[in-house]
């Protein structure tokens, strides 16, 4: 499982010597007990790193060469307590390679009425310190997140803590490998993707394996190994009487527990953070990997299916963003609409491989046809989910840039059994309604497939394209078909004009 809860924020904060010592003893005091609080609050899934005042433009520069070095920060808050001149930032904020929050504060709540003087005002001067540094920032064009309002309310940790998500999910992709196994999925557009253009802005590589690599692994795996497996699963699902001892599926069980065990072995050894496959490149494996997908998505792995590998990275980024929270996230694509007027929906699913954390209640393990990629009918977790505030996001190649489009959805709680269609299932509600939506998401040019969310949020996702540079497109309660395809068109202009 994904664990980001000893990685780092260092939380850096201006000043200047002008005001005297004794000023900088209390800036170190407050700031120090900012950096505490927000290590503790609730919302903040890191460590935040307090680190000695800044007051000279030798100090920022070297502070910030040591967090852009430091492997365990994944970015700065700053923070001016007084007035810090700007100008002391630029050659630091120059070589800033780490996500930047800025922070704007004070200390105090409250203004001490009866007691301010001259000595207070220059010791809590955020007000017009955090629009200098602002200014600085805006100048030198660097994004950044700006989170306002006194630190030790809940709503400042909150927005502080989403930031530090979305951090966390770009530092997870610097330097991590995904495999695709096979090709795209022959003629299919929007699943394919400039590779190398993706390597030079997100960080992260793809690399192409034969299936047979994959197969001498497969091959390898013990009878034991799969006995282990299989008993696992035996306690973990509930298992249709055809793949039970003396089911007429036990050996195409047995056959996807060796997939998935020879998978995972495959994944670790390369140091793998998710992978893409297609049915239409199985050569070697008995069986399109369906459980052994399922669970190791369950596990952290990104994955995404017919060679898509820009959803496997953002499921995989989706995954870290959201360590430690209830619910999951998953792959899925909009499969089939209920056109009904007096209430649409969309029926989400995928032929096999759709993450059980989703879940509403214990999946149930079963084996069926699957009509395409001729090969045996493969295991596959069948369950539904449940209904609630999610989204869709997806992550589309333009041409001349990374697109992100995300819209909120309403899933619903089932309203069938579905007897007949044995996948795992959900149906939702795109907001603000099915017209608009649907009708947004192909103006915007987004995929079929996307990453469905269950506690992330637009504000997780407009963190993440801020730090990646990215554009983003969200749809959403307030979203009109007329407004969205303008926002389209100035977004053409505007990219166009930067690269």
């Amino acid at each position: 499982m994904i664990d980001i809860k000893d990685l780092e924020i260092w939380f850096l904060t201006g000043s200047q010597h002008l005001y005297g010592e004794e000023t900088l003893k209390q800036v170190t005091v407050h700031a120090t007990e900012i950096a505490r609080f927000l290590t503790q609050s609730d919302h903040i899934p890191t460590q935040v790193i307090f680190k000695p005042i800044v007051t000279t433009p030798e100090e920022i520069y070297t502070t910030i060469a040591d967090a852009n070095h430091a492997s365990n920060c994944i970015g700065i808050i700053t923070w001016m307590h007084t007035f810090s001149p700007a100008k002391m930032w630029i050659r630091g904020l120059n070589i800033l390679n780490k996500p930047l929050l800025h922070l704007h504060t004070q200390y105090n709540r409250d203004i001490p009425w009866d007691t301010i003087d001259m000595d207070f005002m220059n010791l809590n001067q955020s007000a017009h310190g955090d629009r200098e540094f602002g200014h600085i920032v805006s100048k030198l064009r660097i994004n950044r997140k700006v989170v306002t309002g006194y630190w030790r309310d809940e709503e400042v940790a909150r927005e502080v803590g989403t930031w530090i998500r979305a951090a966390a999910a770009w530092h997870d992709w610097q330097g991590a490998r995904f495999a695709r196994f096979g090709d795209n999925m022959r003629y299919v557009a929007v699943t394919d993707g400039d590779k190398v253009a993706a390597e030079a802005c997100f960080g992260f590589s793809v690399n192409t394996f034969a299936v047979g690599d994959l197969v001498t692994v497969v091959n390898a795996v013990t009878a034991s190994q799969i006995d282990a497996l299989v008993a696992e699963y035996e306690q973990a699902y509930t298992l249709d009487p055809g793949v039970q001892p003396d089911g007429d599926r036990r050996q195409n069980l047995r056959d996807a527990a060796q997939i998935e065990i020879g998978l995972r072995q495959f994944l670790v050894d390369g140091k793998f953070k998710g992978f893409s496959n297609t049915f239409e490149d199985l050569h070697g494996l008995k069986q399109l990997p369906g459980v052994a997908t399922q669970r190791l998505m369950q596990q952290g792995f990104g994955y995404a299916g017919e060679g898509d590998w820009k959803t496997a990275a953002l499921v995989r980024a989706a995954k870290v963003m959201a360590a430690g929270l209830p619910g999951g996230n998953a792959f899925m694509e909009d499969y089939t609409y209920h056109l009904s007027a007096a209430n649409p929906m969309v029926l989400g699913a995928h032929m096999l491989e759709v993450d059980p954390s989703l879940a509403m209640a214990k999946p149930a393990l079963e084996v069926h046809p699957l009509g395409i990629g001729g090969k045996d009918d493969p295991a596959r977790l069948v369950f539904d989910v449940a209904g609630g505030r999610s989204l869709n996001a997806s992550l589309v190649d333009m041409g001349d840039r990374f697109r992100l489009v995300v819209n909120d959805v309403e899933a619903q709680e089932p309203q069938h059994q579905l007897p007949r269609l044995p996948v795992a299932r959900v149906l939702w509600k795109p907001l603000p309604d099915m017209k608009t939506a649907c009708s947004a998401w192909i103006y915007a040019g987004g995929a079929h497939h996307t990453v469905y969310s269950q506690n992330l949020t637009i504000e997780h996702f407009r963190d993440f394209a801020t730090i990646a540079g990215i554009e983003l497109l969200h749809i959403g309660q307030d979203t009109r078909l007329e407004d969205f395809r303008k926002e389209i068109l100035w977004n053409e202009g505007y990219y166009r004009n930067k690269y």
